[in-house]
């Protein structure tokens, strides 16, 4: 399929997300009766494995740094097990704790993280987790960033129905007054379980998810990065060491790599990023593109962000491609979260 004929797809996905329009398969019907059979397998391989402890990590990163600059930045995590850090046993590990003390040590102020992802969820639970991120309005996060879809994919859920969940939240977050970042579907298609020909069919469907979602985003102001095989290669060519135990989610490491990533697009939404990095370089390949043709290629490279094209409103059709050097980020426990009230 040509990158024009992927940039169709995902405009049609995204537009009957908007529009209301009825769900367009991303994996024929006859080929479903095909797959069931791996399917099983690969979900018994997969769960058996799976440990169902995930860290409680909310609470303060950066005490050291200079509180004289500003009160502490407010963090949400939202989504599924990704997000969660689900298959890492320290809170320091989890991807939420990654981002909150890189966050930290780039803005020198600390940060505080509220993790309300939940293993399992899909983009229809979405709502809820807002809503519990907004139940105090003083208290409204100055970023947001979620990791949504893996379930979506593996639950068959119609891919307009979950751009419509995903862009509802955005926009809600949004209109709060939260800049919005996504690390869309990862590639299912890197999952060691997972056999040809339904590894390849996840593979298609997930970037197709991946790249709809990029387009729903964007339009209602967010940014996207792309997960794509978890974000590089390294998933691929190491996979024993970065996929935990269960093969399905990531180890400690593949959680740092994944931070990494999405790291400076976060320090960019709050304006924590050299101003000149806000500019397509062409060494690096970046351009300003039409949002579905940006969407295509950032499905298809991990780690690649989507952000509207300045000064172009939240719904213009025009995004700016980047391909962001990734940063180190240190591993921090938090301190304990204050109780409530």
């Amino acid at each position: 399929m040509t990158q024009m004929s992927r940039a169709r797809v995902a405009r049609r996905i995204a537009a009957g997300a908007a529009y209301g329009g009825g769900g367009i398969g991303l994996v024929g019907v006859a080929a479903v009766g095909l797959l069931l059979a791996e399917v099983q397998l690969a979900r018994r391989h997969v769960l058996g494995g799976t440990d169902p402890y995930v860290p409680y990590a909310d609470g303060v990163y950066g005490l050291a740094c200079d509180t004289a600059a500003g009160p502490a930045l407010m963090l949400a995590m939202l989504g599924d097990s990704t997000a969660a850090g689900q298959g890492v046993h320290r809170a320091g590990q989890t991807p939420g704790a990654l981002l909150a003390s890189g966050l930290a040590a780039v803005a020198e102020r600390p940060v505080r993280l509220r993790n309300v992802a939940v293993p399992g969820a899909r983009s229809d639970d979405l709502d809820r987790q807002a809503g519990l991120v907004l139940q105090d309005a003083d208290q409204v996060p100055d970023v947001c960033v979620i990791m949504i879809g893996a379930n979506d994919v593996t639950h068959r859920m119609p891919p307009t129905l979950s751009v419509r969940h995903l862009s509802a939240a955005v926009r809600r977050l949004r209109t709060a007054g939260a800049e919005v970042v996504v690390g869309t579907c990862p590639d299912l298609g890197t999952i060691e379980p997972v056999q040809q020909p339904l590894r390849w069919l996840a593979r298609r469907a997930s970037r197709q998810l991946a790249a709809a979602q990029t387009i729903g985003v964007v339009e209602q102001g967010g940014r996207t990065v792309s997960l794509g095989d978890l974000l590089g290669p390294e998933f691929a060519a190491r996979p024993r060491e970065l996929f935990g135990p269960d093969n399905y989610h990531p180890s400690a490491e593949g959680y740092a790599t994944a931070a990494m990533a999405v790291l400076p697009t976060v320090c960019a939404a709050l304006g924590l990023w050299p101003a000149e990095e806000e500019r397509p370089d062409i060494s690096r390949r970046e351009d300003i593109l039409p949002v579905a043709r940006a969407a295509v290629e950032a499905a298809s490279e991990a780690g690649t962000e989507v952000t509207p094209a300045a000064p172009a409103a939240p719904r213009g059709p025009w995004a700016l491609l980047k391909r962001r050097r990734r940063r180190r980020v240190p591993e921090e426990e938090p301190a304990p979260a204050a109780p409530s009230a």
